[in-house]
């Protein structure tokens, strides 16, 4: 495994992101792990944090320039923090999200921050893929947005999980949108981060079983 996994396993372990035991995702799936981006809460973590996405950003897309969506809530600080680890490595990138309700006084509308115009692309930072659910939102969101494209999604962790169908969610949310959707790590890595102590046997036998049942067919 590459030291910058290993180290941002870690880091998601140490920050309370990454848990495991029962709980519920988004698809409404019944998971052994969670992953929280809302655990993030201070500003070492929250900059640490930003620094990955941009590390995946700058070896993805190099230095295109494109304006950073980050969805309500999680998204919110993802997408600032990112863009100030952007910033520092000289590609300075504006940034938006949504409101949930959208604001009938002041300036009004749906977003905050910049609203990109016709032509320019955006790039998606989400903490997860599940089945797809959250990504599909955010382009119905997205879509208003007249002349502009997606052109990626970073997300922490890809859970390797089947979406509508029986392939990886990612896979057919990128044949669905026709945007590459790239992540730090996938449920694979951390399962090989967890096989290297021995004590985490029980919670590598669980996630394995659960992706037996739910994984998607590559």
């Amino acid at each position: 495994m590459e030291s910058y996994k290993r180290e941002f396993i870690q880091f998601l372990e140490k920050a309370g992101v990454l848990k495991f035991g029962d709980f519920t995702a988004k698809s409404g799936r019944k998971i052994p792990y969670f992953i929280n981006a809302g655990m993030i809460k201070t500003g070492e973590e929250i900059a640490t944090l930003g620094e990955f996405y941009a590390r995946a950003y700058l070896e993805k897309l190099g230095k295109k320039q494109a304006v950073l969506y980050g969805p309500a809530y999680k998204g919110i600080s993802i997408a600032v923090s990112a863009a100030v680890a952007l910033s520092k490595e000289g590609l300075n990138v504006p940034f938006f999200f949504n409101r949930k309700e959208v604001k009938d006084h002041g300036e009004g509308g749906v977003f905050v921050g910049y609203v990109p115009q016709a032509g320019e692309e955006v790039v998606i930072t989400e903490d997860v893929i599940t089945a797809g659910t959250a990504i599909r939102e955010s382009m119905a969101i997205l879509q208003n947005l007249e002349g502009v494209k997606v052109a990626a999604t970073f997300i922490m962790v890809d859970r390797k999980e089947r979406g509508k169908g029986e392939k990886l969610a990612m896979e057919e949310v990128e044949e669905e949108f026709g945007f590459p959707v790239y992540s730090v790590v996938d449920v694979y890595d951390i399962i090989e981060y967890l096989e290297e102590d021995p004590a985490n046997q029980e919670n590598v036998t669980r996630i394995k079983n659960y992706l037996a049942v739910n994984g998607g067919k590559a």
